[in-house]
């Protein structure tokens, strides 16, 4: 659902771009005025929800480096995300935990020893 998202969110960032020529300033607006929302709703540093950094980060495709230097994000903060992203998706042990299931003993009578 969250790929969903932000594969939505990253086509959009793109039409806004490519279908006028200043269409990095109105992307970067909305960027702006999204991190103000954040800012906000904090007192102390900016907590960001998955819905702000899916925002910040299918931006980023859309937005040159040298945009970058006014927002909360940094490319390093991005692949930051990442990272823990895709360990939390492959350090998962699953339901029964790590290795082989266990045979069960109806059939571990049946096996000759």
């Amino acid at each position: 659902m969250l790929s969903l998202l932000y594969l939505m969110i990253r086509v959009l960032a793109r039409l806004l771009v490519t279908s006028r020529r200043p269409g990095f300033n109105d992307l970067e607006i909305l960027i702006l005025r999204h991190q103000l929302r954040v800012l906000r709703r904090t007192s102390g540093p900016p907590k960001l929800r998955t819905v702000d950094r899916v925002l910040l980060a299918a931006a980023s495709r859309a937005i040159p480096r040298d945009r970058w230097a006014t927002f909360i994000v940094t490319p390093a903060t991005l692949l930051r995300w990442h990272r823990q992203l895709v360990k939390r998706k492959w350090t998962s042990a699953g339901p029964a935990g790590p290795g082989r299931p266990p045979i069960e003993p109806e059939v571990r009578e049946l096996i000759p020893v």
